[in-house]
């Protein structure tokens, strides 16, 4: 459930020109096109299973309806379909308090959940500097394994901290720990710990100047 930027600024349709809606009608300012999504139904039941199946990548249907003619009437089914589905949850959104207030719990957890892998990513400010396709997953692949073992690990010291109040008589209930975040991420250094030896970092050096001397 997105909290859509620009609200003011969205088109909503209604499916019926000649309905009164009420209040909402001066906001409906665009019509949808029933008629074509009924056309088109089982063709867009085909490519929902196949999205579910995974037999096809969903960036592949988003780049077919993208480079489509504006004449494609599947294009024109999904692009209707979509602007009724949006105008549903807008109007919803600007009605339900609980909707908005739940919207934006997700929106800072999701903000939260972004901060812990660019805490993580510190080389080249975490950005790719390659435009190679496998390096970029291999890479994204990793941070999120670094970024769940954080999860993982957080999860487990705060699950012992709230057994052991609750064995000292403290109650706690599940409601309050509902608020609780498993994401911080304060407590790692993402440069690492190094534990060096001084008395072999001294020869190193030794031998480091050793060989410094005997170059010509």
């Amino acid at each position: 459930m997105p909290r859509i930027r620009d609200l003011k600024d969205q088109q909503l349709c209604r499916i019926d020109k000649q309905f009164d809606y009420g209040v909402f009608t001066p906001l409906l300012n665009k019509t949808a096109n029933l008629s074509i999504i009924e056309e088109q139904w089982e063709s867009m039941l085909r490519v929902t299973e196949s999205l579910k199946q995974r037999t096809i990548a969903a960036h592949v249907v988003v780049q077919r309806l993208l480079s489509s003619s504006p004449s494609d009437r599947l294009s024109k089914a999904f692009t209707n379909l979509g602007r009724i589905l949006k105008t549903q949850y807008i109007l919803r959104y600007l009605s339900d308090l609980d909707l908005r207030q739940m919207v934006q719990r997700q929106l800072n957890k999701g903000e939260y959940r972004h901060k812990l892998p660019r805490w993580i990513f510190f080389a080249n400010q975490g950005e790719f500097t390659t435009g190679d396709y496998e390096e970029i997953m291999n890479k994204a692949s990793y941070l999120s394994l670094v970024s769940n073992a954080i999860l993982y690990w957080n999860t487990i010291q705060i699950n012992d901290l709230v057994e052991g109040l609750r064995r000292r008589g403290e109650e706690i209930d599940n409601e309050t720990l509902s608020h609780i975040s498993l994401l911080p991420y304060k407590h790692v250094l993402p440069n690492g710990t190094y534990f060096i030896d001084e008395g072999d970092l001294a020869q190193k050096v030794s031998v480091m100047k050793e060989e410094s001397t005997s170059k010509p």
